[in-house]
């Protein structure tokens, strides 16, 4: 059965699962690369907690390092890593809605190609 002799509603679906797979895959994408900084920001915070507040610190800020405040750089770290927990947690109930949403139709369209009237 060629696309073009499956029914309008048929078609639009697939149109539908197709975009659902996409979408997924940029969700998947970006909490992957939202986890891998949370993961740097974390070791950064583990290294400057062992630092004492009189070591000289610096800070990367474009193709520079500018000497840092320890305490005031931690803030900023912790504030990120928040950021970016609350951000990775998003992404996550958003994969998992639109994992749901495909199954689901995935499962139509699985019931659609059985019955007979689909090939109609």
């Amino acid at each position: 059965m060629s696309e073009s002799t499956l029914p309008p509603q048929l078609q639009e679906q697939l149109a539908r699962l197709q975009q659902l797979q996409q979408t997924l895959q940029v969700v998947v994408a970006q909490r992957q690369q939202l986890e891998l900084e949370m993961n740097e920001t974390e070791r950064a915070v583990g290294e400057l907690e062992k630092q004492s507040d009189n070591s000289v610190i610096y800070k990367s800020v474009g193709s520079l390092l500018v000497k840092a405040e320890r305490t005031g750089l931690l803030t900023e770290l912790k504030e990120r890593k928040e950021l970016l927990s609350t951000r990775v947690a998003v992404l996550s109930k958003q994969e998992e809605r639109t994992r749901e949403k495909l199954k689901e139709l995935q499962q139509r369209i699985q019931e659609r190609l059985k019955t007979p009237s689909a090939a109609q």
